[in-house]
């Protein structure tokens, strides 16, 4: 069974190589630990953002990062924004992921979300099967710009 907490600064370089374990992630992401740790550091400062770890017999095996978002569209609703979906590639296929989806739906739901969203590179074909297959729908259309 899979045990999914709040990470901690230890668990940084483990996230990382989850990161890094796929094509994105090896070209965009680099192993400097000082940078991340930063990040975390700003992360952890954030009340509505949490980076969280699954665990499997000791070892990180899934990641995740949950920020919630108070907004006005919708009637006021609360939502919970995923990211960064990290399963080791070795457990891919084996429901890890679908652990890793609930574990995020139930943080939302105890934080009154009334719904979540993500987004994901458009090249990964598979991940949005996988999503498909747990429910969410593709309903809109997202841009990004690079402000550096």
């Amino acid at each position: 069974m899979v045990n999914f907490r709040a990470a901690t600064m230890d668990d940084l370089p483990h996230v990382l190589t989850l990161m890094t374990d796929d094509v994105l992630g090896a070209a965009r992401e680099g192993l400097d630990l000082a940078h991340y740790r930063q990040a975390f550091e700003r992360m952890e400062a954030e009340p509505d953002k949490t980076l969280i770890v699954g665990a499997l017999d000791g070892r990180i095996v899934a990641t995740y990062q949950l920020t919630f978002i108070s907004g006005l569209s919708l009637q006021a609703a609360r939502r919970a924004q995923i990211e960064t979906v990290r399963v080791a590639s070795d457990l891919r296929g084996q429901g890890v992921g679908a652990l890793l989806i609930d574990d995020a739906e139930t943080r939302a739901r105890a934080a009154g979300c009334a719904l979540v969203q993500l987004t994901m590179n458009k090249s990964r074909t598979d991940t949005g099967r996988f999503y498909q297959r747990l429910g969410f729908t593709p309903s809109h259309i997202g841009y990004k710009r690079d402000l550096i």
